[in-house]
């Protein structure tokens, strides 16, 4: 038998463990404020089968952004429109991940004719095609 694999629910980023008072004391925020911030769109906690609010370290995180922001002068939703933007950037940043993997399986450059076919009009002479002040 191999060696077992414990997982703590603390190295999970996304899943909820803290009630609204440990996370409230981790931020350094009022348990108010973060009533606030959901209701604003600003955060999201798992709820709880019973609909406690559970927050995540990735909700703390989230919460120390905001502050930050806040902090640097934004109002509410400048701080929303920020969060948006980073998703959206992060997004678009995995599709383009994606979509250079996938060109990267079915094409290597070196290998595809139209590459071929570049290089060799580029060293071919008769490949040149004269200008109009060369006519």
């Amino acid at each position: 038998m191999g060696p077992v694999v414990v997982t703590t629910p603390w190295t999970e980023p996304g899943r909820g463990l803290f009630s609204i008072a440990v996370a409230a004391e981790l931020s350094g925020l009022h348990p108010q404020t973060l009533r606030i911030y959901e209701r604003e769109g600003l955060l999201d906690p798992a709820r709880s089968p019973g609909g406690t609010r559970r927050y995540s370290t990735d909700d703390i995180g989230r919460l120390q952004q905001i502050m930050a922001l806040t902090a640097g002068g934004l109002n509410l939703a400048g701080v929303r429109r920020v969060l948006e933007l980073q998703e959206e950037t992060r997004r678009l940043q995995a599709e383009i991940d994606r979509l250079k993997t996938a060109a990267r399986g079915r094409l290597a450059p070196e290998a595809s004719p139209h590459h071929a076919a570049l290089a060799e009009d580029r060293t071919h002479p008769a490949s040149h095609k004269p200008t109009r002040k060369e006519q």
